[in-house]
């Protein structure tokens, strides 16, 4: 059969079914994105060290000859340990490995070989630890590919050296060639033969250069395509509202960040072009304030406006604090979420249909198709991550252009957000209310955890609550020791707080069920809440004033400061305690840091730069068609490069219409493939 980039990576040799199934964890299933998923590392055979010279401490690359071999010795169950000596003509070296019988019994005595690994030990005593073994006669560099378990690098390689001779060279560039002369870029197949099997270290940097810069390219155009779409579209122009019914009738005084993004928010409102603005502050900020004053200036331009929350319980919050501040006024609020009885639902229909309702607020049921609006100008989601552009679209479509205002508590670092919001505008809400008490953070490890559960115990006795999070749901999910949500709420009920009312929440339970336990601990009648991550995106609890997390080294800073933000929300004094036995240096400095400061910007930035955007969330909900190569944090002007000349291409072919933009276009689209409300 003939052989394409889209072609199945079934059809390549030695991939059936089992091995298309590991290739699919890593989101692997064309030939195009095996050729796309790039190597991590190399490993460079070019210069192999002698054993007396190699530095202690560091990768090294031995060229040794085995002497010889130990028989297997059994550690425990399940571990088995092999020990080699090799030898060159300056020094000898002990080579342990575990469980690799394979591997070992392949080794012949008085035979050459590679060994690379870390060396160990002391200048008379050196060794390495689980050595990865190459022919003698191999050279040059080697890749190291991102992994899952099953797959190897050495299959990877074969199978991109196999895909690379079938496709024969035959790449169809898309990149302009202006800006492969402008920045001296290598084409699309010397890009992918060169970073998969570079003949030297300086191509395989051409390479990543190439691939780097078309990354952020076709991200800035598809991004920047958007906005240009919705800049010819016509709005609907509010007309000029007074809000000082809304801002006298406040029992505070709004903050600056608060005033000047409203100010911000109604001028585009005023516009004949849809507004489309991400109102993003930490925790507490008062987006939702906001949010009631553009929905209360819809209303008096003669208006609707709808919110969309991710959940009931969320939708159901909004609705009770936005229709208390508002009804006072006149505006007649709505909710519809999925829990409405039929007839409920029927009647909020009409009521919308026929104007009746000014500021509907609920979930997906929004979406659905028996919900029709009278005269809908505003529509706001909150917390953008959890929902993705076609979402947005779908309810924007229930109006004609309305405005849209995206509210997240996810501060976003502005490199980031300068990519991942190139179709919105932007304003930071970088003050918090005044009177707010900074949530107290402590790291401790596992050997004063029963000090902490004292602590714990304390509040509870006092009448507060406390939340527990821990990262996975149940064992098999990972082959690792780590706590699980179902047994840790097992231990705790029967153990240290068997005289406490303690619950339990996890992703993998249904949806009323996760609404039932979110609303007995609002209720208080759940004291203690055990759960996973799926606290995140949150649910006022003022009563709850600790958060306790275990195995903090797991989770992105970005994502404790979210589950940190769930308490801290009443007048009582709030505390975080991270639980980690990590001796990781860097691991602890990231910790640390959290304890250090409660600005969110301050720690996104910092989790940038360490962990990169796809880690930033702590899940791929925002989104974001995954970054392979580019670093948003060290990679800024390659960033604002790609956004200029994304920029300027748009403005010379806004529709990419030229005949020599049709593969640029095709491959843009295919990118982003999941955003959704792209032109086609």
């Amino acid at each position: 059969m003939s052989i394409s980039p889209q072609t199945d990576i079934r059809y390549l040799k030695g991939v059936g079914e089992k091995r298309a199934a590991l290739y699919h964890k890593l989101e692997i299933h064309t030939i195009q994105d095996l050729l796309y998923h790039f190597p991590r590392s190399y490993v460079d055979l070019t210069h192999p060290q002698e054993i007396a010279q190699a530095p202690l401490g560091q990768e090294v690359v031995l060229r040794a000859r085995v002497v010889q071999k130990s028989r297997e010795q059994r550690i425990r169950k399940g571990l088995s340990i092999f020990r080699v000596l090799v030898s060159d003509d300056s020094a000898e070296a002990l080579l342990t490995f575990f469980n690799a019988k394979y591997t070992v019994e392949a080794l012949q005595v008085e035979q050459e070989y590679l060994f690379h690994g870390t060396l160990s030990g002391t200048l008379l005593h050196k060794e390495v630890s689980a050595p990865a073994v190459y022919d003698a006669s191999l050279t040059g560099l080697l890749p190291i590919y991102p992994l899952t378990a099953g797959l190897s690098t050495r299959m990877i390689s074969q199978n991109v050296r196999q895909a690379l001779e079938l496709l024969g060279g035959q790449f169809q560039e898309f990149l302009p060639q202006d800006l492969l002369d402008r920045y001296r870029l290598c084409s699309l197949g010397e890009a992918l033969q060169w970073i998969h099997f570079p003949p030297s270290a300086a191509q395989a940097q051409r390479a990543r250069e190439r691939l780097l810069f078309e990354e952020l390219f076709l991200l800035s155009l598809g991004l920047r395509s958007l906005k240009e779409e919705r800049q010819v579209a016509h709005g609907i122009p509010l007309p000029p509202v007074d809000l000082s019914p809304l801002l006298q009738s406040l029992p505070y005084r709004p903050t600056g960040a608060q005033s000047r993004t409203i100010r911000q928010a109604m001028a585009d409102m005023g516009r004949d072009r849809p507004m489309n603005r991400l109102v993003q502050g930490d925790v507490g900020s008062g987006k939702t304030l906001v949010a009631c004053a553009c929905a209360y200036g819809a209303v008096q331009g003669g208006y609707q406006a709808a919110l969309m929350a991710p959940t009931e319980i969320l939708a159901e919050q909004h609705y009770h604090n936005l229709s208390a501040q508002l009804e006072p006024l006149g505006v007649h609020c709505g909710l519809l979420t999925g829990s409405l009885t039929a007839a409920q639902k029927r009647e909020v229909h009409r009521q919308l249909a026929q104007g009746e309702i000014d500021f509907c607020i609920g979930t997906h049921a929004l979406l659905s198709q028996g919900v029709a609006f009278h005269r809908l100008a505003l529509v706001i989601t909150d917390e953008q991550h959890r929902f993705g552009v076609a979402q947005r679209m779908a309810l924007s479509q229930k109006g004609c252009n309305p405005h849209m205002l995206i509210l997240s508590a996810t501060p976003i670092p502005r490199t980031l957000a300068l990519v991942m919001y190139a179709d919105l505008d932007i304003s930071v809400i970088d003050e918090l209310p005044p009177g707010r008490t900074p949530v107290g953070t402590y790291l401790i490890d596992s050997s004063k955890r029963r000090r902490a559960y004292g602590f714990v115990q304390k509040h509870l006795d006092a009448g507060r609550q406390a939340y527990m999070v821990c990262p996975l749901v149940e064992q098999g999910e990972e082959e690792t020791p780590l706590k699980t949500a179902t047994e840790y709420a097992a231990q705790l009920q029967n153990g240290p707080f068997a005289r406490y009312r303690v619950g339990l929440l996890h992703g993998r339970m249904k949806p009323r069920e996760k609404e039932q336990v979110m609303r007995a601990f609002q209720r208080g009648e759940i004291q203690l809440l055990v759960a996973t991550t799926v606290i995140e995106v949150g649910v006022d609890v003022p009563n709850a004033v600790i958060m306790l997390i275990e195995n903090a080294e797991r989770f992105g800073l970005s994502q404790l400061h979210q589950l940190r933000g769930r308490v801290g929300r009443g007048s009582n004094q709030s505390h975080c305690i991270l639980i980690s036995d990590s001796k990781a240096p860097e691991t602890l400095s990231r910790l640390k840091m959290l304890c250090s400061t409660n600005d969110g910007f301050q720690i996104s930035q910092f989790d940038l730069a360490h962990r990169g955007p796809g880690d930033f969330f702590g899940t791929r909900q925002h989104g974001l068609p995954q970054l392979k190569l580019a670093n948003l944090s060290s990679d800024l002007q390659q960033v604002e490069l790609a956004q200029q000349e994304a920029l300027q291409l748009l403005q010379e072919d806004p529709e990419l219409s030229h005949p020599q933009h049709q593969a640029l276009k095709g491959r843009m689209l295919q990118m982003l493939d999941g955003v959704g409300g792209l032109p086609n």
